[in-house]
C-alpha cells in the first residue's frame, strides 16, 4: 500500500506561490514503489481560449527532464551490447568528429583548434564533451552571434554545427551533450528517437501521455509558455518551441504530463522496473545513481549568459553526476537524502528520485526564467520541504 500523508501543507504551499506571482501555475506529485501518495496543483494555464486550470493531467514541455528518458534508451542499448560508452561519439556519428574547441575570439573571428582527445559517448551523457548551451556561456553566444549558427530551440539540424567549448573530459560543461546522444541512440538503433522511446520506455511503462509531438487533443490540453509582463502579471508567449523541428530532441524535446512521468520515475525508484515491466537492470540503474564524472570537477556555481532565458545555478558543494542524474552527495537537511537523482527542464519542471526515504516527486510550471531565485526555485525548495515534512 502506498503511504497516506496530510497533503494540506504542500497544497498551502502551492497556491501560495501562484498568489505570491512566484509562477502562474503549478502541478505537483510524490510517489512510493507502490503508487501515487499526493498530487496537487494551483493557478490556470493562458491561451487562446483562455485561462484553464491545471492538473497533474496536464500537458507540459518537459524541456531537459527528456535527458533522462533519452539516457535510459542509450543505457538499455548497452545492456544489449549495441552500444559502446567508452567508443568515440564519431563511430556512431561521423560528423561529429568535424566538431572544434572553441578557444576565444580575435576580434569578432573565432579561434578554433582540434580538441585534444576525441569525446566518449559516456561524456555526452555526463556533460563532460566539452560542448555547452549558449544560456550558460558568454563564448557560445558571441559564437552564435558572429556565424548566425542557431541554438538549438528552432529545431534546425544546424544546431549541431556548435563547437566544443573544453577539451573532453576536462570539466562538466552543461549542453547539448544528450541531443547528440539521441543522434547516437538513432544510428545504433535505426530508426528515429521517437519510435525508439516509445518502443522501449513509454509504451512498455504506459506512458501514453508522453510524446514529442502531440496529437490534436493533448495540444488542447497543454499550457504554453509563460512569461511577465511589463505590469508584473503573467502573460502566455505562446508555444517557444516549433512541433515539427529537423529532429527529436534527445536533450528536450518531449511533453509529458505529471501523473505520466511519475511512472518513470517510479520505474528508476523501484530499481528499473514497474508494473512486471523492466526497462533497466538493477545493476545499471544503480551506476546512473553513482558518480561517473571520471574525475571532472563539478562546478558550483553556473552563470547566467541570458538572463531572460535563466538565473544563475547556485549549487554549492557535494554534488555530483551519475548517468542523466544530478547526484546530491550529502543529505539534505529535512529533505533528499544522499544519494538522490534529480534533474529539471528549463521551463521549471523538476524531479528528483531518493532511494533512501524511498520517494520520487516532481513539480511543473511552464514559465521563464529557469530558476529564478526568489520565485519557481524558491517554491521548488518550499515543495520538498513541505513534502518530507508530511511524510
Amino acid at each position: 500500500m502506498s503511504r497516506n500523508i496530510e497533503g494540506s501543507r504542500i497544497d498551502q504551499v502551492l497556491q501560495g506561490a501562484v498568489d505570491a506571482g512566484a509562477v502562474p501555475h503549478v502541478a505537483a506529485i510524490a510517489a512510493d514503489a507502490d503508487g501515487v501518495f499526493y498530487e496537487g496543483a494551483a493557478g490556470v494555464r493562458l491561451d487562446d481560449a483562455g485561462a484553464k486550470p491545471v492538473s497533474t493531467s496536464t500537458h507540459f514541455r518537459i524541456m531537459s527532464m527528456t535527458k533522462m528518458v533519452a539516457t535510459v534508451a542509450a543505457l538499455q542499448q548497452v545492456e544489449r551490447g549495441e552500444l559502446d560508452l567508452s567508443a568515440p561519439v564519431e563511430r556512431y556519428v561521423p560528423d561529429f568528429a568535424e566538431l572544434q574547441v572553441l578557444d576565444g575570439f580575435d576580434g569578432d573571428t573565432p579561434r578554433l583548434r582540434a580538441p585534444r582527445s576525441k569525446a566518449t559517448v559516456k561524456q555526452l551523457i555526463t556533460h563532460t564533451s566539452g560542448l555547452t548551451y549558449w544560456f550558460w556561456n558568454e563564448d557560445l553566444v558571441k559564437y552564435e552571434q558572429v556565424t548566425g549558427i542557431p541554438n538549438v530551440v528552432p529545431g534546425d539540424m544546424a544546431a549541431f554545427k556548435a563547437p566544443l567549448v573544453a577539451d573532453p573530459g576536462t570539466k562538466f560543461e552543461y549542453g547539448i551533450n544528450t541531443d547528440w546522444l539521441g543522434r547516437v541512440v538513432e544510428a545504433v538503433a535505426g530508426s528515429t528517437l521517437d519510435v525508439v522511446i516509445k518502443e522501449n520506455i513509454t509504451g512498455p511503462l504506459g506512458m501514453d501521455d508522453t510524446m514529442f509531438a502531440l496529437d490534436e487533443a493533448r495540444q488542447a490540453n497543454k499550457t504554453p509558455v509563460h512569461v511577465k509582463g511589463e505590469d508584473g502579471k503573467w502573460i502566455s508567449a505562446g508555444n517557444v518551441l516549433p512541433d515539427d523541428p529537423q529532429w527529436w530532441a534527445g536533450g528536450h524535446g518531449l511533453h509529458s504530463t505529471p501523473r505520466d512521468y511519475i511512472r518513470f520515475e517510479r520505474a528508476l525508484l523501484r530499481g528499473g522496473e514497474l508494473d512486471g515491466v523492466r526497462i533497466l537492470s538493477r545493476e545499471t540503474v544503480d551506476a546512473a545513481f553513482t558518480d561517473q564524472l571520471d574525475g571532472a570537477p563539478m562546478p558550483t556555481e553556473i552563470r547566467t549568459a541570458d538572463a531572460p532565458i535563466t538565473d544563475t545555478l547556485k549549487l554549492g558543494e557535494g554534488w555530483a553526476w551519475g548517468y542523466g542524474l544530478l547526484i546530491n552527495t550529502q543529505d539534505v537537511p529535512g529533505a533528499r537524502r544522499a544519494g538522490t537523482g534529480a534533474w529539471a527542464g528549463l521551463f521549471n519542471t523538476h524531479f528528483f528520485i531518493d532511494r533512501t526515504t524511498g520517494i520520487c516527486a516532481s513539480i511543473y510550471t511552464n514559465s521563464l526564467p529557469f530558476i529564478t531565485e526568489h520565485e519557481a526555485w524558491k517554491l521548488y525548495g518550499d515543495f520538498e520541504a513541505a513534502l518530507y515534512a508530511s511524510l
